[in-house]
């Protein structure tokens, strides 16, 4: 019996990492694949062939490094700035009772119910007029404000898993709040501040509507913007494209695993209290 479940078990894993890793075993297939043979033979589960022809030429002879360093500048502007802002926030609301505390909760929280397509007229009727539009900082500060209330609840549960006689000690030993929060709590909620990171970060690298509703240059549109130009009127240079997804890939599963660690530890954070 023990023996069947074990045998379930790891079947069922592989059943699952199998539908996860298609897809991007899909990108990949495309990627190496010669343009001339990705519909002759039909549809194939192995390669008809091999080539490097698409990343050379989606680094050379495209626009995609202005895309990528684009979304990289945006990208970790965007995490490390709603990371700072979201610590402050949510050490607040964790911290200190104050007038219009509940208001304010209640107000972030439902701001998530909106669909983005309801809001992005008006967002780019109040942009234009401040010459936020067709620029980074622009992004970086839509980026910033949407992803600040799913931050900023994120970081008070890791303040509030931590308990408060930890800061009221050290403020007893002459630590002022401030010093408090520096040299005692900030230490402690590092894996939830790389969570919340990792997560931003993840938003701003994918995100598509605010990008191309406010973008119509080529030389600072994102990553997601500029797939967009591997298509044509009559055709989808698809090896190119899955080229460059291929690439677009390669920084944030860096990124993950620098604060891969940290995200384990931020994400269990005040799972299991005592």
């Amino acid at each position: 019996m023990k023996l069947l479940l074990l045998i379930g078990h790891r079947l069922s894993i592989g059943v699952y990492l199998l539908f996860a890793l298609f897809p991007l075993y899909w990108i990949i297939k495309i990627a190496l694949t010669p343009e001339q043979l990705l519909f002759s033979k039909g549809v194939t589960l192995l390669p008809a062939g091999f080539t490097l022809n698409h990343f050379t030429k989606v680094l050379t002879d495209s626009d995609f490094p202005t895309f990528f360093s684009n979304s990289l500048i945006v990208s970790f502007s965007t995490a490390l700035l709603t990371t700072l802002i979201a610590a402050g926030a949510g050490y607040s609301f964790s911290r200190f009772r104050f007038r219009g505390k509940v208001a304010i909760s209640a107000l972030l929280l439902f701001t998530q119910m909106f669909p983005l397509v309801m809001i992005i007229a008006p967002i780019y009727r109040v942009m234009a007029p401040l010459g936020l539009t067709n620029n980074l900082p622009g992004l970086i500060l839509i980026y910033t404000a949407f992803n600040m209330p799913f931050a900023t609840f994120l970081m008070q549960s890791f303040f509030d898993a931590i308990p408060k006689d930890l800061e009221e000690s050290a403020m007893l030993e002459g630590c002022t709040r401030l010093k408090a929060l520096y040299r005692v709590l900030i230490p402690l909620t590092l894996p939830g501040m790389a969570a919340t990171l990792g997560f931003v970060f993840t938003a701003a690298w994918s995100e598509l509507l605010f990008a191309l509703m406010l973008i119509n240059k080529t030389e600072v549109m994102t990553f997601p913007v500029g797939l967009l130009s591997f298509v044509s009127k009559f055709a989808v240079s698809w090896g190119d494209m899955m080229a460059a997804a291929v690439l677009a890939l390669i920084p944030v599963c860096l990124f993950f695993i620098f604060i891969q660690r940290y995200m384990v530890q931020g994400l269990t954070a005040g799972a299991v209290k005592g």
